[in-house]
């Protein structure tokens, strides 16, 4: 089973994640910008759960 991999940050909704960039993300698959993730203390605010680094998808 594959991430789904957003391209946009669920908190400021201007960031673009892409799939090779750096992202933050949490076990439910809600993903961040770095900088949003650093100002939310690496704590998602839907579930409570730690945002660790999203990995990158090679590019095919």
């Amino acid at each position: 089973m594959a991430l789904e991999m957003r391209d946009r940050c669920e908190r400021c909704e201007t960031a673009t994640l892409t799939v090779d960039g750096p992202a933050r993300i949490c076990t439910y698959e809600c993903s961040f910008c770095v900088p949003c993730a650093d100002a939310m203390g690496d704590v998602c605010p839907n579930c409570g759960g730690e945002l660790a680094p999203r990995p990158r998808r090679a590019l095919a």
